[in-house]
């Protein structure tokens, strides 16, 4: 029989390349047959707490538990007062007893890993500074749609690789065998640590980690071009500045061009257009967004289920 393990999802990097495949081919059967999984059924409770903005990740997580037989159970994190009335420790130990997942979507990674670390229940990142994971499992199924297999495909990531998406396309892609381009100027490249472990992980799964400041190279030939806001949550006082430093890196017409012939465009959104996409590309025949947004809720419902099944020592069908 299957040991139970508790596992979390904190990081992309929590998943081996067989577990992401599991997780991704789940993803896909749930798509195809969205009411069919129950796993939360009773219905189970799963905390949501979201202390930044939020649309598609409220809307796909709560639509997904309800689907999944659960009760998305919203949890409001500025009355809750984490880490200020209350210890993260503390209120980790009361939503355990409470609910069956704890989904945080929050600034500080390291305060993830302390929920994770006395919930005992699966904690799920909804997004932080650091990481954004369940964004990466959507992603991957968009590529796997619309490319089929993801080893050996080459994407570039254009715009902040400094932000959470920079480092989660480089954990990730590189886990799924890909060969990831950051472009970005001088100053806003993943830190050498996120390369060193996407270099670590792809020595296993043929996959690459490069870092390219010039877009038109670093796109060049790529299977998937994407980009995310150059103004992340939190960095509102640095917009005028990092205007100009961005100002190469929009995903324009002329920048797509250089991409594969049948390359697709990416962006977890909100898109501001005119700034890091156009209007043309985000409209365009090339762009899978709208796909990959929808997808957010099938890729969650897997991970759900995939650390539900993990924590019961069941066998993933």
């Amino acid at each position: 029989m299957p040991v139970p393990v508790l596992r979390h999802f904190l990081r992309d990097d929590d998943l081996s390349p067989a577990e992401q495949a599991e997780v991704l081919d789940l993803a896909a059967a749930m798509k195809r047959a969205p009411y069919d999984a129950k796993p939360l059924a009773g219905p189970q409770s799963v905390a949501m707490i979201f202390d930044k903005p939020t649309l598609r990740t409220q809307v796909s997580f709560g639509a997904g538990i309800a689907e999944l037989g659960g009760n998305p159970m919203l949890v409001e994190g500025k009355l809750a007062g984490i880490g200020v009335r209350e210890s993260v420790e503390d209120v980790a130990r009361v939503l355990g007893r409470q609910v069956s997942v704890v989904v945080w979507r929050t600034f500080h990674q390291s305060d993830l890993d302390t929920m994770a670390a006395h919930a005992g229940v699966p904690v799920v990142n909804a997004l932080t500074d650091d990481f954004h994971p369940c964004q990466l499992i959507a992603d991957l199924l968009t590529v796997r749609e619309h490319k089929g297999d993801l080893a050996g495909l080459t994407v570039a990531f254009v715009g902040d690789g400094a932000c959470n998406m920079g480092n989660s396309w480089l954990l990730a892609g590189a886990t799924a065998g890909m060969h990831v381009r950051v472009s970005a100027p001088e100053g806003f490249m993943p830190s050498q640590a996120m390369f060193d472990r996407a270099h670590e992980i792809a020595r296993g799964t043929g996959g690459s980690a490069t870092a390219e400041p010039d877009p038109k190279t670093a796109v060049d030939g790529a299977d998937v071009v994407v980009t995310d806001t150059w103004i992340s949550m939190g960095k509102e006082r640095e917009e005028g500045a990092r205007a100009a430093a961005f100002a190469a890196y929009s995903v324009d017409a002329d920048l797509l061009a250089c991409a594969g012939p049948d390359a697709i465009v990416l962006h977890c959104l909100p898109a501001y257009r005119g700034k890091e996409i156009s209007a043309e590309v985000l409209e365009g025949p090339q762009s899978a967004v709208w796909d990959e947004a929808e997808n957010r809720r099938h890729a969650q419902k897997a991970v759900l289920a995939w650390l539900l099944r993990t924590k019961e020592g069941a066998l993933l069908r």
